[in-house]
């Protein structure tokens, strides 16, 4: 008689030797099912065969792929790659309730904008405000302008909450400054540089010379905040602009502003259109002059104290300046006097005074000639311009060769304008 070996449990079966499919067991009957007698119950059914999958079927299962999200640019990891300038978005709509519960209209908020913008009020704090205009940040600066010594004290304190410009989230900030019309390389000052930071403090004092109160009604000083790039062109991060009329002699004025994009095309279509009469003969620059006569010892003296905004003549953008000074009528070498030459400016400072012995009653005769060159190594310096004072003089130029001849042993400095005059008898 021969014994059968009974079923081995589903568990205990192997599974297949295929590595490419698995092997799912059956569902096993609840432990609370009582099992009848084998004499009377009827023969159970075969366990169902296993059910066999792929190996990629494994894997897909329970799987989610989730919304498809778009490839990472490298402009997301480094900024100065988007297109220059980057469009702001678009701004909010803002609804301002009045007192009696209507909504303030479009004329009452351009009101209140011109109304902040000339009383230079705060425009909110970057993180606290909802205020679009103060994404790009704020910068907090001051300005002087002191009328008796023809300057424009620019005070850049601080910036706050700067957009990031580099990878690390972080910027490298400066901030430069000019006066429109006429923005280049000759009114041109600016700060130094305060890496990784996106709240610098400067606490820096910028100076324009030859400044004068007709500029003051004319003349625009723009702001711009950069973000220094050693690697490549440094990025322009926002800029703010202010009206020099509404500056009040010897009055230190604090603003709290606000960054704004400006499109370059709007900005080229001021300054040609903005440009006129004044700012033609100012394109060479200017020269402030001492003079002072001695009658005790009857000896002239001219002082060279500096120069701004000259004009370029160079390449680069830049000139070599040196000044050149003759009294006429020619009395040989003892007449001609030239400065030292400044390398690569716009705006030199040479103080140097030269005399001339003479006596009063054949200066007032007498013209001085003043002109400004460019220097150029081996070759023809360039004329950049000059200013003629003597009785033959008009306006400021008669008013400053007066002063000096009649009060004696008293300093006389004015601020002229560079003209064409001086360059044909100099040559």
């Amino acid at each position: 008689m021969s014994v059968s070996k009974p079923p081995l449990p589903q568990s205990h079966i192997p599974a297949p030797a295929s590595s490419n499919h698995l092997t799912i067991p059956p569902s096993s009957m609840p432990s609370s099912t009582p099992l009848a007698p084998s004499s009377t119950a009827p023969l159970a059914p075969p366990p169902p065969s296993p059910v066999k999958i792929s190996m990629q079927e494994h894997f897909a299962i329970n799987v989610c792929p989730g919304p498809i999200l778009p490839i990472p640019q490298i402009s997301d990891f480094f900024p100065r790659f988007h297109d220059f300038p980057i469009a702001p978005p678009p701004p909010r709509e803002k609804k301002i309730l009045r007192e009696n519960g209507e909504p303030e209209g479009p004329k009452d908020e351009e009101k209140e904008k011109e109304r902040k913008e000339e009383n230079g009020e705060d425009k909110g704090d970057l993180g606290d405000s909802d205020d679009d205009e103060t994404y790009l940040g704020v910068l907090d600066f001051s300005l002087l302008f002191d009328q008796e010594n023809n300057c424009l004290h620019c005070t850049i304190n601080k910036a706050k909450g700067l957009k990031a410009m580099d990878s690390n989230g972080l910027a490298d900030p400066y901030v430069k400054l000019h006066l429109l019309p006429g923005a280049s390389k000759a009114n041109k000052l600016r700060t130094k540089t305060l890496k990784n930071t996106l709240n610098p403090v400067w606490n820096e004092t910028l100076v324009y010379h030859g400044i004068t109160a007709a500029d003051m009604t004319t003349k625009t000083l723009r702001l711009c905040v950069c973000d220094m790039d050693r690697l490549g062109r440094n990025e322009f991060i926002g800029e703010v602009r202010v009206a020099l009329k509404k500056l009040r002699e010897g009055e230190s004025k604090k603003y709290y502003m606000g960054l704004e994009r400006i499109a370059q095309n709007k900005e080229s279509n001021n300054q040609t259109g903005e440009q006129g009469g004044p700012v033609a003969e100012e394109e060479r620059g200017r020269i402030l002059v001492s003079l002072c006569y001695t009658a005790e010892k009857s000896t002239l003296s001219v002082g060279i104290i500096r120069c701004a905004h000259l004009a370029a003549m160079d390449s680069n953008g830049y000139s070599d300046p040196f000044v050149k000074i003759v009294l006429q009528p020619d009395m040989g070498k003892k007449s001609k006097y030239k400065t030292t030459v400044k390398k690569k400016t716009l705006n030199p400072e040479f103080n140097e005074e030269f005399l001339y012995e003479v006596p009063k009653d054949q200066l007032a005769k007498k013209t001085l000639e003043i002109s400004v060159w460019d220097y150029d190594l081996g070759m023809s310096n360039d004329f950049i311009g000059g200013v003629e004072l003597g009785i033959n003089a008009k306006g400021e130029k008669l008013k400053h060769w007066f002063e000096c001849l009649k009060f004696s042993g008293k300093k006389v400095e004015y601020w002229h304008a560079l003209t064409q005059q001086g360059a044909p008898s100099i040559e």
